[in-house]
């Protein structure tokens, strides 16, 4: 994008504001009415923006997940490369997942558009939406089979799906071969060109009622105002050098060795960086992402602290550097296998925090569930068709200053995502969910005590599969200032005859008619000591079943 010198009037840079953000926002609407899996529709796995002709965010749309804060702009990026600014028509629309720039699961598939005005291209709708399937060796969430990326499916690096408005007819059956669930992948793809095509429509409009320099000078502006608020909040902070290291459970192969989650933070005036060089290096399995994964947990920490209430554009990230040497955890050097790109991003995230805590302490809250909670079934039905039954769970927050942590929420890297209604999950899967509650005894002891985590139930009706993925067993989520750990993630197998075992990981786990599992997520840390919580909120705890008497006397040493 190049702006003019000339200022916009701060009205027509409000305006241009919240329609960007609209716009974004009706790509978002658009994609939910017309997708074909859950995934997108009702757990809400996607996000929408516009981007400028140099890769930059000019606006995402609001609730879209915030680790893909880091990678629209890469994936527009690549393309522009790839052909030139004079190499895009009206009507194109390109395909993107490739591991080597994106970064993460190829699940993660991204189509975008070019707009054009007058003949002119002026930017790009881009749409990231999570596929059920892209074909490879694994199916769902969860597998630590695959060694290299070419085990995961299908990668796309920016290829032109419509070309002048023309379908690519050869591309299109390849997707429709490879891939187990085509009627959803296609049809989620029509989805993402649909919403991609109304952002780049609405955005020309955007530019034919103003022009393109008063529009770019507006957005300009915009940037420079939210760049000029981060800093000042990050010169709030403390200058010092400051780390922090958690872990993981294990890389799901070699289950006795945990990996290591190490940052530094370093601020500096107005500048706030994020070192991920002692980071563990990275696994053999698909527990790795390429650098757009530390880059999004260094976003999305950076975001949450400096500001949390703005609408995301590229002036929220001016101020912040992410160093990320390759061959970690979370800059894998390719083919790295990214199936479980996102599973370290959470504790990734509150490490960062952790690191600062001693910083703000009155800020940085303690540590949440800190996983990324979700279940995959998937077999065939009795008519004989495939179902994969795909989910996302919520646990407990952590305790902060002056509040105890929400119950039952989604990881920091998801967002505003939903879990899926039961009734749906039972109308179109083979399973019946016996029990979604909240955990009781789960939330981390506190004057601010721990958010809990919830336990839920699947009985399978036909014989299928699981993959159970269960994280930071071994490293619960940690108080801070005297706050108790929370409780760590379990699953639990009780076939319809014989024991109950439990299963912390493990893949194509076979089930048969009859048999259950009960996920019981973690619940967040506490904030503050114990003993100094109030005897009414402890009262209220033990009255609405979310700390038993028991745990009450043996927590907080006083009886219920």
């Amino acid at each position: 994008m190049h702006t003019t010198p000339a200022a916009a009037h701060p009205i027509t840079v409000e305006v241009v504001r919240n329609a960007v953000v609209a716009y974004a926002d009706e790509m978002a609407m658009a994609l939910c009415k017309s997708a074909y899996n859950m995934m997108i529709y009702e757990v809400r796995d996607f996000c929408c923006g516009l981007i400028d002709t140099q890769g930059r965010m000019i606006s995402q749309n609001r609730g879209g997940l915030p680790i893909f804060l880091a990678d629209l702009g890469v994936a527009v990026e690549d393309g522009i490369a790839r052909y030139g600014l004079d190499g895009f028509a009206p009507g194109d629309v390109l395909i993107m997942n490739h591991a080597g720039v994106c970064g993460q699961h190829l699940n993660n598939v991204v189509l975008y558009a070019p707009c054009f005005v007058d003949g002119k291209l002026v930017a790009f709708a881009a749409s990231r939406a999570h596929w059920v399937d892209i074909g490879g060796m694994r199916i769902g969430f969860g597998s630590y089979l695959t060694s290299e990326v070419f085990a995961e499916g299908l990668q796309m690096r920016s290829l032109k799906i419509f070309e002048a408005g023309k379908r690519n007819e050869t591309l299109w059956q390849i997707i429709h071969d490879n891939t187990r669930f085509p009627e959803a992948a296609l049809g989620d793809m029509r989805a993402q060109i649909a919403c991609c095509q109304l952002g780049s429509r609405r955005y020309g409009e955007l530019i034919g009622r103003y022009g393109q320099p008063t529009v770019e000078a507006a957005i300009a502006r915009i940037w420079e105002q939210a760049d000029v608020k981060v800093r000042s909040i990050v010169e709030r902070i403390p200058d010092g050098t400051y780390s922090a290291e958690s872990f993981l459970d294990n890389d799901g192969r070699t289950l006795d060795k945990p990996v290591r989650v190490k940052v530094t933070v370093r601020v500096d005036g107005s500048t706030f960086t994020v070192d991920f060089t002692d980071m563990n290096p990275q696994t053999p399995g698909p527990l790795n992402s390429g650098l757009s994964g530390g880059i999004a947990a260094a976003r999305v920490a950076f975001k949450a602290l400096t500001s949390p209430d703005l609408d995301v554009n590229e002036g929220c990230f001016r101020a912040l550097q992410v160093i990320s040497p390759e061959g970690t955890l979370v800059n894998a050097k390719p083919p790295a296998a990214i199936g479980l790109w996102s599973v370290a991003l959470p504790t990734v995230i509150d490490t960062i925090l952790k690191a600062l805590s001693p910083a703000l302490p009155d800020v940085v809250p303690a540590a949440h569930k800190g996983d990324m909670g979700g279940c995959s079934f998937y077999g065939y039905r009795e008519d004989g068709s495939r179902f994969l039954l795909m989910n996302i769970f919520g646990g407990g927050w952590g305790g902060r200053h002056g509040e105890d942590g929400e119950d039952a929420s989604v990881s920091v890297c998801q967002g505003d995502v939903r879990n899926s209604p039961v009734e749906l999950q039972e109308i179109r899967y083979p399973v019946l969910i016996e029990e979604h509650a909240l955990r009781e005894d789960s939330g981390g002891a506190g004057k601010f005590r721990g958010g809990l985590g919830v336990r839920i139930s699947y009985r399978v009706q036909v014989p299928c599969k699981v993959t159970i993925n269960c994280e930071r067993t071994t490293c619960p989520p940690w108080g801070v200032s005297g706050g108790g750990e929370g409780a760590s993630n379990i699953a639990v197998i009780t076939p319809k005859s014989g024991p109950a075992r439990i299963v912390l990981k493990g893949t194509e786990i076979p089930l048969q008619a009859g048999d259950l599992v009960t996920f019981e997520t973690a619940g967040g840390g506490g904030y503050g000591r114990p003993a100094d919580r109030p005897r009414a909120a402890l009262d209220g705890d033990i009255r609405q079943g979310f700390v038993s008497a028991s745990e009450a006397t043996r927590k907080y040493g006083r009886a219920g």
